[in-house]
């Protein structure tokens, strides 16, 4: 099983550390091309290989960890995803310059954390995600807490926990064993209308919840 990872932010590159950390093999690219990957793949050795973003999109299991705005740009570019899964790892933000009026905006709650709500019209963002990847199998998961908490499964003696949804039972049940292999504890939060909205970032009742199996 095939595993590709689009976006090589904080997110996508603690990913591939994760998964290079437990021997699982993947594909990492991003919008600059696979040399401005080299470091980034000579730290996680030889499981983590740089590729275009058509190679990381042509896995078996494509994680998405771009930022918001850039999701239509770089999705709509792909080939036809013909039933493949797609983890949907985005949240609904976006990043504030801090010099801009939007970083020092009193109506914006969120302007102090340098983020603020991308509006989708009442819609959930996973509905909206499902709509840049048609035909593939949309699974969220690894969105719901920050990226580095990603680097330690293991905390307080236990398991950290991860959130996945998504509405096709083997779809899911290949996700939650890559989440196993990563040393997590998966908690299934149902559909995808249903796990989405519980785990988006940053009102989703579950964003942030930093649970651990004792």
């Amino acid at each position: 099983m095939s595993i590709g990872i689009i976006g090589a932010g904080a997110l996508g590159s603690n990913i591939a550390r994760v998964l290079a950390g437990n021997g699982i093999a993947a594909t990492i690219a991003n919008r600059r091309g696979p040399d401005s990957l080299a470091e980034l793949v000579q730290e996680l050795g030889p499981s983590i290989m740089a590729g275009s973003l058509a190679e990381a999109a042509r896995a078996d299991i494509v994680i998405v960890a771009l930022r918001w705005v850039d999701l239509e740009k770089v999705l709509g570019g792909l080939p036809a995803w013909n039933g493949r899964i797609v983890i949907d790892a985005t949240n609904p933000v976006a990043f504030l310059d801090p010099d801009s009026p939007d970083a020092k905006d009193p109506t914006n709650p969120l302007a102090a954390y340098g983020i603020k709500v991308i509006d989708l019209g009442g819609k959930h963002s996973s509905a909206v995600f499902r709509t840049f990847v048609p035909g593939a199998r949309v699974v969220k998961a690894f969105n719901h807490l920050a990226a580095e908490a990603l680097l330690k499964p293991a905390v307080a003696g236990g398991q950290r926990a991860l959130f996945y949804s998504g509405d096709e039972a083997d779809a899911k049940a290949k996700v939650r064993k890559i989440i196993e292999q990563t040393g997590f504890y998966p908690i299934d939060l149902g559909t995808l209308d249903v796990g989405g909205p519980l785990t988006s970032l940053p009102f989703g009742p579950l964003g942030t919840a930093n649970l651990v199996r004792i």
